[in-house]
């Protein structure tokens, strides 16, 4: 590991890796050029970024955040960095998964605000959608709700109106 290339990668994943709270660790051996670049776009449109490193490499630079993962890093190994919707990258490595036969990119593990998490948990935050889907359809349950609230206001101000018009009478 003493060699300056080596030195140079270190240190700029441990960079990438500064401040971020959710990542996911995956298996991409069998991918095309083509198909593992269309991922890094796909995985980039959601925010995130992919890194294709050494296990060594990967496991020293988490080692220095205080996060152990050598468990889940055995064969070829890249780590996908969610900075801004992690259901959302970890949707489009599920997607990507399902797009072809053998199911690569394969999850391995990782780690979700923090916490680590094993593959069931990242299977069903990609069950969730994207961050901007699930922030509409909250917004969606909310409006309706403050719709019937308002309506039941407006219902009890004409009550009142009544009760008020028949004292009058």
């Amino acid at each position: 590991m003493a060699n300056a290339r080596n030195q140079q990668s270190l240190s700029s994943l441990q960079e990438s890796l500064k401040g971020v709270e959710t990542f996911y660790v995956v298996d991409y051996q069998g991918l095309t050029a083509g198909q593992l670049s269309r991922l890094r776009k796909d995985i980039r449109e959601k925010g995130g970024q992919l890194i294709v490193a050494k296990n060594t490499l990967i496991h020293l630079a988490l080692q220095g955040g205080g996060q152990d993962f050598s468990d889940t890093l055995k064969g070829p190994s890249a780590i996908v960095l969610a900075h801004e919707d992690p259901a959302g990258v970890a949707k489009t490595l599920s997607d990507a998964a399902k797009g072809n036969d053998r199911g690569i990119p394969a999850m391995k593990g990782g780690l979700v605000e923090g916490r680590r998490v094993d593959v069931a948990v990242i299977e069903r935050l990609a069950s969730l959608g994207s961050k901007q889907s699930l922030q509409g359809e909250f917004v969606g349950v909310l409006s309706s709700h403050l719709s019937n609230f308002v309506g039941i206001l407006e219902a009890y101000r004409d009550k009142l109106g009544a009760g008020s018009a028949e004292a009058q009478g």
